[in-house]
């Protein structure tokens, strides 16, 4: 494929690179061809832990680097006042608190081997078309996207992963826990927790691509259209994702009808 030629070579011209690894698909796909480009010494990931990360991708992007050989270095970052007070720019402030901090502990802990790893992150061709201030802040602080640059979709990383025999090929698509909460809500780490919860109860029970939504009382639940009857079906199941809600302080548990919907809270704006 001339794209992943295309990405081999951007790679070789950055000669070390540290990887935002969230142990998603892209990101993987990433430090996969940074590792076939430029072998395991010149490439790092480097994880941030913080509330708005699900614990179960961390511990996944744990066990991948492992697995892939790669060095891993996690750091824990204070989330700024302005990504709680959740207004429509949240993601910039975000991204441009959590990539500053993964940057400077970055140049620290390479220092001595003489640093000049080029931070990247796993931005795709198919982010472009989405609403992400986050690449705004990105693009700020010289962040390169190697797979965006290469022209690279989303359809085309997990077809390359999947050539390459790597099992997280179908793996859902994840995003910050923020997410799940409208702009102009403020954003409180008990809301990420509940979110993360349901959404766990909900994988653990074999639902695929799920978001739950937190809106004033209510959880609204999106899933994917073939798995919705399902849910219906099973009262049982239903009823305990319902109780836990109410426990946690949310009267309503609704499904919506339109099934999941990536960046559905963007529909407002």
């Amino acid at each position: 494929m001339k794209k992943i030629e295309k990405l081999q070579q951007i790679l070789l011209g950055l000669e070390k690179i540290a990887v935002a690894f969230s142990g998603g698909v892209d990101s993987t796909f990433l430090l996969i061809a940074a590792k076939e480009t430029l072998g395991s010494k010149n490439v790092i990931a480097v994880t941030a832990t913080a509330p708005n990360f699900a614990p179960d991708e961390i511990a996944y992007a744990k066990d991948m680097a492992v697995k892939l050989g790669i060095r891993h270095l996690y750091i824990e970052i204070t989330l700024p006042t302005l990504f709680r007070s959740n207004q429509q720019d949240r993601c910039y402030h975000c991204k441009k608190a959590v990539f500053s901090e993964l940057m400077a502990e970055l140049a620290e802990k390479t220092a001595a081997e003489g640093g000049g790893f080029v931070f990247c992150d796993g931005s795709n061709f198919d982010d472009i078309s989405d609403y992400r201030p986050g690449s705004r802040a990105a693009l700020e602080l010289g962040v390169r996207s190697p797979l965006r640059e290469a022209a690279l979709t989303k359809k085309e990383i997990r077809t390359a992963l999947k050539e390459r025999g790597v099992d997280i090929w179908d793996k859902p698509a994840f995003a910050c826990l923020a997410s799940r909460i409208p702009y102009g809500t403020q954003i409180t780490d008990e809301m990420l927790s509940v979110v993360y919860d349901i959404e766990k109860m909900l994988r653990d029970k074999g639902y695929t691509q799920v978001r739950a939504r937190l809106h004033k009382d209510v959880v609204r639940l999106e899933l994917l259209p073939d798995e919705m009857q399902r849910l219906l079906a099973d009262r049982d199941f239903s009823r305990i994702l319902s109780d836990y809600a109410r426990e946690r302080g949310f009267a309503y548990t609704a499904l919506d009808l339109c099934g999941y919907q990536m960046g559905s809270l963007n529909n407002v704006l």
